[in-house]
């Protein structure tokens, strides 16, 4: 009997700029795995639930103060027409549970997600609590709106997809996934300039690699990330636990 293979893991996104879409994303290996059907990606544009033939999405804030505010009614129309989608609904927000790596894995497990995408100063607080909108931060920054955070996310998933990376291990040994920031990385030619590759990397004695690329993580992590140093030091009797706690 053959199995049933289970649907494909799924990004919506509403935003005002269905365009920016897949971007970068539509590239290299994870465009390729989009041509796949590996995952899909659809896009939602909010301006099409306005409400007026001047497709006004947005209003003033009520109680003074600079900018335009996403009207919820329109907002809400929109998330309506994709509450049939699987998945997490999010809002990109620096109000939200920052993006790490750990977090990456948990939507990358799931059926997909729906990304909504702010503008202007942002989405009508009332919309976001009716709706139950989960908040989500790429970092402590300001951007011009959520579509490039939504990016940002997307890869960070995406990525984690079974077939998308095609070597696994890549992402096994990339930063955070271990709690550590990643060791330096060499190619040919191991002379370069006068630059010369570590010895033990042209060594062949995978112990030694596999030593030395860990003790230059920890350096790295150490002076470059204290905060994380501090949780791996904390979780080095359970690696994988310090991999889940870190942030970006």
């Amino acid at each position: 009997m053959t199995a049933v293979r289970p649907p494909p893991w799924r990004a919506t996104v509403l935003t005002l700029f269905p365009d920016a879409f897949p971007g970068p994303l539509g590239l290299s290996l994870a465009g390729r795995a989009l041509e796949r059907g590996d995952w899909g990606l659809e896009t939602v544009d909010i301006r099409d639930f306005s409400l007026d033939r001047h497709r006004t999405v947005d209003d003033a804030p009520l109680g003074g103060g600079a900018g335009m505010v996403m009207r919820p009614d329109v907002v809400d129309a929109a998330l309506e027409s994709v509450a049939g989608r699987p998945g997490p609904l999010l809002y990109l927000s620096p109000r939200g549970r920052l993006l790490n790596q750990a977090l990456a894995r948990e939507l990358a497990a799931g059926p997909g997600i729906r990304l909504l995408c702010g503008r202007y100063e942002g989405v009508d607080q009332r919309v976001l609590e009716a709706r139950a909108v989960e908040e989500v931060s790429v970092g402590d920054y300001v951007l011009s709106g959520g579509e490039m955070a939504a990016l940002v996310l997307l890869d960070t998933v995406v990525r984690l997809l079974p077939g998308v990376m095609g070597n696994e291990e890549s992402a096994a040994e990339e930063s955070f996934e271990s709690g550590l920031l990643e060791y330096p990385l060499y190619t040919r030619p191991a002379d370069w300039q006068g630059h010369k590759v570590p010895e033990v990397l042209l060594s062949g004695h995978h112990a030694h690699i596999r030593q030395w690329r860990r003790e230059r993580a920890e350096e790295l992590t150490k002076a470059r990330r204290p905060d994380l140093w501090a949780r791996y030091i904390e979780g080095t009797a359970d690696p994988a636990k310090a991999g889940d706690e870190n942030g970006t």
